[in-house]
């Protein structure tokens, strides 16, 4: 034996923190681990319950209401401009928004960005979207969706119901997602991704 004192248990010749500063490392993940837990439960409270109602305003300064657009299938994004999975999956949406816009299906992707409008605006233009993009700094939707992070998607049906909570980016013109969104719109029927 050397003339060190044993500090704990030792794993390939590391030893295993059992001090002051390997019950921190424990406490912060337990933490983390009981955070994940609950945003995982709260991801999910919202499906198969009525979306709740907002009026947020466009680039353009006209006012979107989610009660207006009762009878279509609604694609809901919440996202910023400095989220980089946000950027990611832009291209897919727009895609997507190409393929599926109609008097069936809408998609609005409500931007958090507290920087303003012109911050938005140049993310826009230069990810050339044409879907319509909403201004919510004050975090509107954050509060009242339990949003935990960004991005985050919410599927309505035509009748008002979240039946889907998707936390992450997604390739939204994949054919599955397509096919998921083009049943719901022409049976009403959710089936998942």
């Amino acid at each position: 034996m050397s003339g060190r004192a044993s500090r704990g248990p030792r794993r390939g010749g590391v030893a295993v923190g059992t001090g002051a500063s390997g019950r921190s490392r424990l406490l912060t993940a337990a933490l983390l681990a009981l955070g994940l837990i609950a945003a995982c439960q709260r991801s999910g409270k919202l499906v198969g319950r009525p979306a709740p109602d907002f009026t947020l305003s466009d680039l353009s300064g006209h006012t979107v209401r989610l009660a207006n657009l009762k009878g279509r299938v609604v694609f809901l994004n919440v996202w910023a401009t400095w989220c980089q999975p946000c950027r990611e999956e832009m291209p897919s949406m727009e895609a997507l928004y190409q393929r599926m816009h109609g008097p069936d299906f809408e998609m609005v992707a409500a931007s958090a960005d507290e920087g303003g409008k012109g911050v938005v605006e140049e993310f826009v233009r230069q990810m050339q979207l044409t879907f319509p993009v909403l201004l919510d700094p004050e975090g509107q939707l954050a509060t009242r969706y339990g949003v935990t992070g960004f991005p985050e998607t919410f599927i309505i049906d035509r009748n008002g119901r979240v039946v889907a909570h998707e936390l992450g980016p997604r390739a939204w013109s994949s054919p599955e997602s397509r096919e998921a969104l083009q049943r719901l719109i022409e049976h009403g029927e959710w089936r998942g991704f």
